[in-house]
Parts: C-alpha cells; structure tokens; sequence
C-alpha cells in the first residue's frame, strides 16, 4: 500500500522530509518522511525502540536531526531546544508530565510566558477563563501535586492551548487513565482538532489509533513502513506491519491441576486495608492464571500490595491471608519474598527498577534479596553476570549490550527486567500488576507466553489488568473487583468484556 496523498488543496501544517537520527553510527530514525494536516489527527505506532519517540523528540526540539529537514507551514525550521519549537507552536504533551508539582494550576499554564509584573489574582482569572473556555473541571489555584493523572493531562494541554500551540503531539496520553477519563479525553482532542490544530497521537493501543485517528504512520525498525487512512486499515493489518509477522491471538485455554486437588496456594479471606481494600476474598491455585479486572480505585492493587507486605491491612478485623494453609502476615517486602511471593508493580519507572543502574545489575539485585543472595558474602560480578545472561535470555530482553543503563531500554524491555527482577528470586507466588502498560504488541506477546509457561511449570500467577482483551485471553480465571470487593467471578470461556465491564461498574 503506498503513501496516502495529502487531501487536496490542503497543505501540511507539518512537514518532515528524510529524518535520520544516528546514535554512534546506528540509527534511531532513517530517512522518514512524515506530515500532519491542520484538523487532522495522526497517529504514529510501532513498537518500543521503533523510532516513535526519537521522530516527535525531533519535531519538539529536544532531538537535533543529522540529516533531514523540519518545515512548520511550509518553512524551513531548525530547532535547537524545545523553547525554539515551542516559540514556533509546537508543543509535546509527555507521557509522564512537565508540570511544576509544587505550582499552582495557574502558574503552570503561563509558566515561561508570564509578564514580568503579573498580580496572583490577575493570573489566576486569565487560567480560569482559559479552562472555562475548554470545559476543564480544574481550580487555577489548585496546586499540581494535588491532581490525578487525568486533571494533570487537562493543564498540559490548557498550557498548549495558552502558548497558541499549531501542533501538539501527545505521547501515550491514555496510558494511565481509566476509561472515563479515556473518553474526556478524546473529546479534548476532537475539540482541538475542530480548532484546527495538527495533533499527532502516539499509542500502543491500536483500537485507539484506529477509532481517533485520520491517518496513521507505522514505523517499524528506525524506518517508515506504511502511512495510510485509518479507514483502510485494522488490528490485524497494523500488527503485521508493526512486527512484520502475524501474532497468534488464540485464548489460553490450560485447565489447572492444582485446583482439582482443592488446596490454594494462596488465599485471601474478607481482607479490609484502610479506604480502597473493604472486604477483600479470593484464592489462586497452582499452575493457574488468576486474571482479576476491575476499574482504577477498585482495590485490586492495594489487596497485591498487602499480600506482598508493601501495604499493612488493618490490625483488627483485618481479615486473614493464607499462603499454603498457613496463615501469614507480613511487616516489610523481604518476608514475602522469603516465602515466595513476587509482585510485579505498576508503575515500573517510579518503584519497578534503578534507573542508573544497568540490566545486570538490576536483576542481581532481585536475587540478592533472596535467602540465597543474602547468605552470599560479598558481591561477586562473576555470578551476576552469569545470574543475569540467563534471565536476560529467559525474559528476551533486548538491549544494545547488558550494561546499557535501564533508562536507555525500549519500554517493552524495561519492563521485562522488572519481571525478570522478580522471577529471578524463583517464586511460587507471582503478582503481575498491569504487566503490559505502556508496552509494544509484539513485547506483549511475548510476556503473555512467558505467564503461561510460569502457569505451565506449577506456579500460582496472579495477573491485575485494566486491558480486558488481556484478561480474557490469559485467564483461567476471571475476578472483577468493584469498591474494594470481589464482586464477580468469569469462566473465561463464558465472559465477554462487556458482561466484565457491567460487573466492575454496576
């Protein structure tokens, strides 16, 4: 399929023509060609380390091309930091935000643009009015650090909107919002789009990109593989294109010997753990994928939380955990970890991995916190080089070399060294939660075969997700959680997402 054409008598608001960006020799990028229209969402896919980041980086300033050219309404643009682009009208929403925490609302809209004597009430009416005028339900004077996700995305894009942005390029916006704020969002974007502003929406989620956007761009290996409108293509095509092989979406279907035997290895009974967890009761057996869905807020990360000692439940009337019939109760991570527990966080940035450290080092570091790595005097680069290389080849992390530091990895990637960093620790309890955000298809296929074969090899796996189509084809189990509670249970042969999703919201 070749290049869509631009429509007629409308020309690019942005223009990138043979964009290639070199890393010691190796490109990020080569030689794309990539436009945008005013009105027009584009959508940019691919898998992590495909390009995506490195081309909008590119766009906003704060990647210098070496070779390729950048026109802005058909001027030629060369940009030296993200002030320049943004003088020029092109802002980037990231998909963690660049707000000032410790500021107002009001100060981060206007913040690089304030006049030089500005009275605090005068700032906050003209944010008030700006907010207004976009139907954002946010108090200018609210501080930042104060806001969920959702609100924070509000103030990025009202800040966009107060600098006269012609171009906004949001970097996976929905990657931490439930999906009401899904929706308010995508009302946002058809709001600026209506505006005629030239929004460009970069995703892992391919049903989004297909239902948002105009046209989308794949990239695959540093080059452009095909841009077309979204109405000639699908999931099927976009995954083929992305991998350059078809994916195998056939449900997991392995029925589990453990429960037949009738004794959990894990079982949590009427657990209540301050506001989120009110009465919390399930079981997981072994060899058995335990999905358990539910809204943001549902409780299903504060119950992991407690089982893996991160979160205390109530001292009294707090319910009980068992682990193999022994009733267990744990003050800090370690203990958890002794008796064989791994939980996979969330949020692999924040509390998944060090950054500064490299692959070897990061594993290493979940086997040292084992009984086996803390009877170990000394800290030996031989055995964690050997520790590491076999994780790594299990977990098929790519990276240019083992040293890279784990900031530098794809996202998919990244988050295999957190699951690695866990299984290392050889659990027979493990806790996924939301093992897939943020992570490319192809990734994703292949830390679903990894869960399987961890059910394969005798162990309980628990996997919390927001994405349903995830739940519904790994699964032995389904559970939906709903304000704190176990509120259903699914035969994932029988369970749809929609009789999922009626049972986390009614």
């Amino acid at each position: 399929m070749s290049d869509v054409p631009i429509p007629k008598n409308q020309a690019p608001r942005l223009q990138v023509t043979g964009a290639t960006k070199l890393y010691g020799g190796t490109p990020a990028i080569q030689d794309i060609d990539f436009t945008v229209c005013a009105g027009e969402v584009h959508a940019l896919v691919g898998e992590n380390g495909a390009g995506k980041s490195t081309l909008t980086k590119a766009i906003a300033g704060a990647v210098q091309l070496t070779s390729g050219e950048i026109r802005l309404d058909g001027e030629v643009c060369r940009f030296k930091s993200p002030a320049d682009a943004l003088r020029r009208g092109i802002v980037m929403v990231y998909q963690e935000d660049s707000l000032v925490p410790t500021m107002t609302v009001a100060q981060n809209v206007q913040l690089g643009r304030e006049k030089f004597m500005s009275r605090l009430r005068t700032l906050n009416i003209s944010a008030q009015q700006l907010l207004q005028s976009m139907n954002f339900n946010v108090e200018p004077t609210d501080v930042v650090a104060t806001l969920g996700t959702a609100k924070r995305q509000m103030v990025e894009i009202a800040r966009a909107v107060y600098y006269q942005a012609q171009v906004i390029i949001f970097d996976e916006p929905t990657a931490s919002l439930t999906p009401e704020e899904m929706q308010h969002l995508f009302l946002l974007i058809e709001d600026l789009r209506r505006r005629g502003l030239a929004i460009v929406f970069i995703s892992h989620a391919l049903e989004e990109a297909l239902t948002l956007a105009d046209r989308i761009t794949v990239l695959r290996d540093a080059k452009k593989v095909i841009s077309a409108p979204a109405s000639e293509l699908d999931r099927d095509k976009l995954v083929h294109h992305m991998v350059g092989r078809q994916l195998s979406t056939d449900r997991h279907r392995t029925r589990t010997p453990g429960r037949a035997k009738g004794q959990p290895v894990l079982r949590v009974q009427n657990v209540i753990a301050g506001t989120m967890v009110k009465n919390m009761s399930f079981s997981v057996f072994a060899g058995e994928v335990l999905g358990i869905a539910g809204l943001v807020g549902s409780g299903r990360t504060e119950v992991a939380q407690v089982i893996a000692g991160i979160r205390k439940r109530n001292f009294l009337q707090g319910g009980a955990i068992y682990l193999d019939g022994r009733p267990v109760r744990y003050r800090v991570p370690a203990q958890a970890i002794r008796d064989g527990i791994a939980y996979v966080t969330e949020d692999r940035k924040v509390a998944g991995f060090f950054e500064t450290m490299n692959v070897d080092e990061n594993i290493y570091l979940g086997w040292l916190s084992t009984l086996g790595g803390r009877r170990r005097l000394g800290y030996s680069r031989r055995h964690r080089d050997q520790v590491s290389a076999e994780w790594i080849k299990k977990t098929r992390i790519t990276a240019i070399n083992r040293h890279s530091k784990v900031i530098e990895l794809s996202g998919g990637n990244q988050q295999k060294v957190v699951v690695a960093k866990s299984l290392v620790q050889e659990p027979r309890l493990i806790i996924l939660d939301e093992p897939t955000r943020g992570v490319d298809v192809g990734s994703i296929a292949e830390i679903h075969e990894l869960i399987r074969s961890l059910a394969r090899d005798g162990k309980a796996v628990v996997v919390i997700s927001s994405y349903l189509p995830e739940i519904l084809s790994i699964s032995d189990r389904i559970l939906v959680a709903r304000g704190g509670q176990i509120v259903a249970e699914f035969d994932p042969d029988e369970a749809t997402q929609e009789k999922i999703m009626y049972a986390a919201v009614h």
